[in-house]
């Protein structure tokens, strides 16, 4: 190999060398400068900015499942509400026709007075007893019933209207009945209206 030859590859590799180092310099400011500019103001308010937009967004989450929750428990209380208005839809109507069915087992006890024929006693009879048996009927159909006194007396069901003396019934006991009492389904329609001994 020639002197001059040998000279010329020298430089070559002097020249490589050189354009490595020059690279190898400019990768490591490069990559300097990226590292200022993540420590940068503008790159820390960024930071803040991601960090107020996550918050935002779980506040939000948390709002959005809060009125979920809200819209559930007002839809359950609306049809709560609604299935009740329909169970005592009837209750007004049914208060109004207890004078009736009163007048009517009131007839049945004045009958049990009169003297006179007994067949024509008989058929008024049988047929007010047929009138109340049908309302009866139609009570129980809508979840009528009357109020039961065979437990004794209970101020949630039964209304004393007079205390009397009574040496067959204890204290508090219910000694007769002036006015039959009525359940509409769970509520009271109308208390049973009592005398009770003292």
């Amino acid at each position: 190999m020639s002197k001059h030859k040998h000279k010329h590859q020298h430089k070559k590799h002097e020249e490589e060398r050189k354009e490595s180092k020059e690279e190898i310099k400019e990768e490591a400011e490069k990559e300097k400068a990226e590292a200022s500019n993540e420590n940068s103001p503008e790159s820390s308010e960024k930071d803040e900015e991601i960090k107020e937009l996550k918050e935002k967004i779980k506040e939000l989450e948390d709002k959005y499942l809060r009125t979920v929750a809200d819209f559930d428990n007002f839809k359950k209380r609306m049809e709560r509400e609604k299935a009740e208005a329909i169970a005592y839809a009837s209750e007004n109507f049914a208060r109004d026709l207890l004078p009736v069915i009163d007048s009517l087992e009131l007839a049945i006890n004045s009958l049990e007075e009169i003297d006179g024929e007994e067949e024509i006693v008989n058929k008024m009879k049988e047929g007010i007893n047929l009138t109340i048996e049908q309302f009866k009927k139609a009570f129980e159909k809508h979840g009528i019933k009357v109020i039961d006194i065979e437990e004794g007396f209970n101020p949630h069901f039964h209304e004393a209207v007079m205390q009397v003396d009574s040496d067959e019934h204890e204290k508090g006991e219910i000694v007769q009945v002036f006015q039959k009492g009525y359940m509409i389904k769970d509520r009271v329609l109308r208390p049973t209206m009592v005398s009770i001994a003292k």
